[in-house]
């Protein structure tokens, strides 16, 4: 539940953001900035703020969000627009959705990220030690083949 919370906040705070940006500076429909704000949220929230915030601090995911939320608005601006430069209508966009993201994540880190429970004391994910089993070969070598003494008993045996 706490999850669906922290989406509707940022769903909600990514519409209302991108509808005075985009909407009313720039004239893009409402039903684009719905689904912009759909893909960016759902897109944000599952790879910044759940995967790269706990492994990190708020300035990594913030700086993270801000690239993949530019990424996603030029290329979702650029596929719902004719004849429309979205080079800067992305970089404002994304600058505005990032300024929130860094609250946001502020928000996550004291609700969601600190009460679960695979996550540490320092907030790190806890480290997976992998180790590799050593054990004697199923076959050892014989001691007459590693020897030059025991290559001359075997010829002795012959």
């Amino acid at each position: 539940m706490k999850h669906l919370t922290a989406i509707a906040i940022k769903f909600i705070a990514c519409l209302v953001l991108l509808y005075v940006v985009l909407g009313l500076f720039f004239g893009m429909a409402f039903t684009n900035i719905f689904v912009i704000s759909l893909v960016l949220g759902v897109a944000s929230y599952l790879l910044g703020d759940m995967l790269i915030l706990p492994r990190t601090n708020n300035v990594t995911a913030t700086i993270a969000d801000f690239g993949l939320s530019f990424a996603l608005l030029w290329l979702l601006t650029l596929n719902m627009t004719v004849g429309v430069s979205t080079f800067g209508i992305s970089l404002v966009a994304a600058i505005g959705v990032t300024l929130f993201e860094f609250f946001f994540h502020q928000y996550l880190k004291k609700n969601i990220v600190d009460g679960d429970s695979t996550i540490n004391n320092r907030g790190e994910l806890p480290r997976l030690q992998y180790s590799a089993e050593n054990a004697e070969e199923f076959a050892p070598v014989k001691p007459d083949v590693r020897s030059p003494e025991g290559n001359n008993n075997e010829e002795k045996q012959k």
